[in-house]
Protein backbone atom coordinates (compact mmCIF):
# COMPACT_ATOMS: atom_id res chain seq x y z
CA UNK A 1 0.00 0.00 0.00
CA UNK A 2 2.77 2.06 0.85
CA UNK A 3 4.58 1.72 -2.42
CA UNK A 4 1.45 2.47 -4.65
CA UNK A 5 1.19 5.75 -2.75
CA UNK A 6 4.25 7.23 -3.45
CA UNK A 7 4.68 5.79 -7.30
CA UNK A 8 3.81 9.40 -8.12
CA UNK A 9 6.22 10.49 -6.94
CA UNK A 10 8.67 8.60 -9.12
CA UNK A 11 10.05 9.77 -12.18
CA UNK A 12 7.64 8.07 -14.74
CA UNK A 13 9.12 6.25 -18.31
CA UNK A 14 7.94 5.08 -20.97
CA UNK A 15 9.80 3.17 -23.64
CA UNK A 16 13.20 3.35 -21.49
CA UNK A 17 12.90 7.12 -21.88
CA UNK A 18 12.15 9.45 -18.68
CA UNK A 19 9.44 11.54 -19.13
CA UNK A 20 10.16 13.85 -16.56
CA UNK A 21 12.23 15.62 -19.42
CA UNK A 22 9.01 16.54 -20.69
CA UNK A 23 7.51 17.75 -17.55
CA UNK A 24 10.13 19.48 -17.12
CA UNK A 25 9.86 21.49 -20.38
CA UNK A 26 6.12 22.04 -20.32
CA UNK A 27 6.26 25.14 -18.44
CA UNK A 28 8.51 27.06 -21.06
CA UNK A 29 5.94 25.48 -23.87
CA UNK A 30 3.40 27.44 -22.00
CA UNK A 31 4.71 30.68 -21.84
CA UNK A 32 3.84 32.94 -24.90
CA UNK A 33 6.14 35.40 -27.00
CA UNK A 34 5.08 37.51 -30.03
CA UNK A 35 6.17 39.92 -32.44
CA UNK A 36 3.19 41.87 -32.67
CA UNK A 37 2.84 45.27 -31.59
CA UNK A 38 -0.31 44.51 -29.99
CA UNK A 39 -0.68 41.67 -28.13
CA UNK A 40 -3.43 39.58 -27.43
CA UNK A 41 -5.52 39.00 -24.23
CA UNK A 42 -3.80 36.56 -22.60
CA UNK A 43 -0.21 37.57 -24.01
CA UNK A 44 -1.14 41.06 -21.97
CA UNK A 45 -2.60 38.87 -19.06
CA UNK A 46 0.74 37.05 -18.81
CA UNK A 47 3.11 40.79 -18.85
CA UNK A 48 0.79 42.17 -16.71
CA UNK A 49 1.51 39.17 -13.99
CA UNK A 50 4.95 38.80 -14.67
CA UNK A 51 5.69 42.65 -13.75
CA UNK A 52 3.93 42.63 -10.94
CA UNK A 53 5.48 39.38 -9.42
CA UNK A 54 9.26 41.56 -10.93
CA UNK A 55 7.76 44.71 -8.85
CA UNK A 56 7.00 42.54 -5.69
CA UNK A 57 10.36 40.39 -5.82
CA UNK A 58 12.77 43.68 -6.26
CA UNK A 59 11.25 46.03 -3.88
CA UNK A 60 13.48 44.97 -0.88
CA UNK A 61 16.54 44.85 -3.19
CA UNK A 62 18.48 47.89 -4.30
CA UNK A 63 19.97 49.45 -8.02
CA UNK A 64 22.73 46.69 -7.73
CA UNK A 65 20.34 43.96 -6.97
CA UNK A 66 18.10 44.93 -9.88
CA UNK A 67 19.91 43.01 -12.16
CA UNK A 68 18.90 39.82 -11.07
CA UNK A 69 15.36 41.04 -12.67
CA UNK A 70 15.55 38.38 -15.50
CA UNK A 71 16.88 35.20 -13.80
CA UNK A 72 14.63 36.22 -10.20
CA UNK A 73 11.51 36.01 -12.75
CA UNK A 74 12.42 32.52 -14.98
CA UNK A 75 12.34 31.10 -11.89
CA UNK A 76 9.42 32.31 -9.71
CA UNK A 77 7.33 32.31 -13.50
CA UNK A 78 9.23 28.22 -13.85
CA UNK A 79 8.85 26.66 -10.63
CA UNK A 80 4.59 28.19 -10.56
CA UNK A 81 3.84 26.75 -14.05
CA UNK A 82 5.40 23.42 -12.91
CA UNK A 83 3.77 23.29 -9.65
CA UNK A 84 0.28 24.19 -11.31
CA UNK A 85 0.51 21.91 -14.29
CA UNK A 86 1.75 18.61 -11.72
CA UNK A 87 -1.92 19.51 -10.27
CA UNK A 88 -3.38 18.54 -13.35
CA UNK A 89 -4.38 14.21 -13.77
CA UNK A 90 -1.77 11.56 -15.14
CA UNK A 91 0.72 14.52 -15.16
CA UNK A 92 4.05 14.38 -13.42
CA UNK A 93 4.75 17.26 -10.52
CA UNK A 94 9.21 17.55 -11.05
CA UNK A 95 8.74 19.87 -8.15
CA UNK A 96 8.36 16.98 -5.55
CA UNK A 97 11.77 15.53 -6.60
CA UNK A 98 14.15 16.55 -3.89
CA UNK A 99 17.24 16.10 -6.49
CA UNK A 100 15.54 18.98 -9.12
CA UNK A 101 14.87 21.26 -6.16
CA UNK A 102 18.44 21.19 -4.39
CA UNK A 103 19.58 21.32 -8.40
CA UNK A 104 17.82 24.76 -8.28
CA UNK A 105 18.85 26.08 -4.59
CA UNK A 106 22.17 25.00 -4.00
CA UNK A 107 24.06 27.29 -7.63
CA UNK A 108 21.61 30.48 -6.93
CA UNK A 109 22.44 30.24 -3.18
CA UNK A 110 26.06 30.11 -3.81
CA UNK A 111 25.51 32.75 -6.65
CA UNK A 112 24.07 34.94 -4.15
CA UNK A 113 27.24 34.32 -1.96
CA UNK A 114 29.75 34.44 -4.32
CA UNK A 115 28.57 37.76 -5.44
CA UNK A 116 28.35 39.25 -2.05
CA UNK A 117 32.26 37.88 -1.21
CA UNK A 118 33.59 39.64 -4.60
CA UNK A 119 31.43 43.09 -4.36
CA UNK A 120 31.34 43.34 -0.32
CA UNK A 121 33.55 41.00 1.36
CA UNK A 122 34.22 42.80 4.49
CA UNK A 123 30.01 43.63 4.75
CA UNK A 124 29.23 40.05 3.90
CA UNK A 125 31.96 38.48 6.46
CA UNK A 126 30.54 40.43 9.08
CA UNK A 127 27.04 38.92 8.77
CA UNK A 128 28.89 35.83 10.57
CA UNK A 129 29.46 37.89 13.96
CA UNK A 130 26.56 40.25 15.06
CA UNK A 131 28.10 43.52 16.60
CA UNK A 132 28.72 43.73 19.94
CA UNK A 133 29.32 39.94 20.52
CA UNK A 134 30.81 39.11 23.37
CA UNK A 135 34.69 37.91 23.15
CA UNK A 136 33.89 34.31 24.69
CA UNK A 137 30.78 33.91 22.39
CA UNK A 138 32.82 34.89 19.31
CA UNK A 139 33.81 31.61 18.18
CA UNK A 140 30.43 29.45 19.20
CA UNK A 141 28.56 32.45 16.86
CA UNK A 142 30.79 32.29 14.11
CA UNK A 143 30.23 28.64 14.18
CA UNK A 144 26.56 28.78 14.62
CA UNK A 145 26.48 31.47 11.53
CA UNK A 146 28.32 29.35 9.54
CA UNK A 147 25.98 26.62 9.65
CA UNK A 148 23.17 28.48 9.43
CA UNK A 149 24.80 29.91 6.01
CA UNK A 150 25.20 26.26 4.29
CA UNK A 151 21.69 24.93 5.83
CA UNK A 152 19.80 27.71 3.65
CA UNK A 153 19.95 25.76 0.65
CA UNK A 154 18.67 22.80 1.98
CA UNK A 155 16.23 25.05 3.53
CA UNK A 156 14.75 26.52 0.49
CA UNK A 157 15.01 22.79 -1.44
CA UNK A 158 13.34 20.80 1.08
CA UNK A 159 10.74 23.24 2.32
CA UNK A 160 9.64 22.78 -1.29
CA UNK A 161 9.73 19.47 -1.69
CA UNK A 162 8.06 18.82 1.61
CA UNK A 163 5.31 21.01 0.90
CA UNK A 164 4.17 19.48 -2.25
CA UNK A 165 4.94 16.03 -1.42
CA UNK A 166 2.52 16.51 1.76
CA UNK A 167 -0.17 17.85 -0.57
CA UNK A 168 -0.12 15.94 -3.60
CA UNK A 169 -0.30 12.03 -0.75
CA UNK A 170 -3.16 13.47 0.84
CA UNK A 171 -4.90 14.29 -2.50
CA UNK A 172 -3.98 11.08 -3.08
CA UNK A 173 -5.30 9.18 0.15
CA UNK A 174 -8.84 10.94 -0.11
CA UNK A 175 -9.27 10.15 -3.73
CA UNK A 176 -8.69 6.65 -3.16
CA UNK A 177 -10.78 7.05 0.20
CA UNK A 178 -13.63 8.48 -1.50
CA UNK A 179 -13.25 5.65 -4.87
CA UNK A 180 -13.86 3.52 -2.21
CA UNK A 181 -16.33 4.57 -0.19
CA UNK A 182 -18.32 5.32 -3.36
CA UNK A 183 -20.82 2.26 -3.18
CA UNK A 184 -20.46 1.32 0.54
CA UNK A 185 -21.08 4.89 2.00
CA UNK A 186 -22.18 7.23 -0.47
CA UNK A 187 -22.95 9.77 1.69
CA UNK A 188 -19.57 9.66 3.29
CA UNK A 189 -18.38 9.59 -0.35
CA UNK A 190 -19.91 12.25 -1.23
CA UNK A 191 -18.75 14.21 1.87
CA UNK A 192 -15.02 13.14 1.05
CA UNK A 193 -15.19 14.64 -2.62
CA UNK A 194 -16.24 18.08 -1.38
CA UNK A 195 -13.24 18.21 0.90
CA UNK A 196 -10.97 16.45 -2.15
CA UNK A 197 -12.48 20.01 -3.92
CA UNK A 198 -11.90 22.22 -1.22
CA UNK A 199 -8.10 20.13 -0.78
CA UNK A 200 -7.74 20.89 -4.35
CA UNK A 201 -8.09 24.85 -4.45
CA UNK A 202 -5.69 24.65 -1.23
CA UNK A 203 -3.00 22.84 -2.94
CA UNK A 204 -3.37 25.07 -6.09
CA UNK A 205 -2.47 28.21 -3.36
CA UNK A 206 -0.33 26.29 -2.28
CA UNK A 207 1.58 25.78 -5.78
CA UNK A 208 1.71 29.50 -5.45
CA UNK A 209 2.65 30.68 -2.54
CA UNK A 210 5.48 27.82 -2.87
CA UNK A 211 6.94 29.34 -5.75
CA UNK A 212 6.44 32.98 -4.34
CA UNK A 213 8.62 31.81 -0.72
CA UNK A 214 11.12 30.19 -2.66
CA UNK A 215 11.72 33.46 -5.26
CA UNK A 216 11.55 35.64 -2.14
CA UNK A 217 13.89 34.16 0.15
CA UNK A 218 16.42 34.04 -2.87
CA UNK A 219 16.14 38.08 -3.32
CA UNK A 220 16.40 38.24 0.20
CA UNK A 221 19.77 36.09 0.66
CA UNK A 222 20.59 38.67 -2.55
CA UNK A 223 20.01 41.72 -0.70
CA UNK A 224 22.57 40.66 2.02
CA UNK A 225 24.75 40.57 -0.50
CA UNK A 226 24.26 43.28 -2.74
Amino acid sequence: MTLSLFDQFMAPHAFGLSLATIALAIPAMMTTTTTRPMPNRLEALQTNTIMLITKQLLSPLNQRGHTWALPITTIMTYLLLTNLVGLLPYTFTPTTQLALNMALAVPLWLMTVLLGLRTQTTTSLAHMLPTGTPTPLVPALIMIETVSLFIRPLALGVRLTANLTAGHLLMTLISSTTLAMLTMMPTVATLTAVLLIMLTGLEIAVAIIQAYVFTLLLTLYLQENT
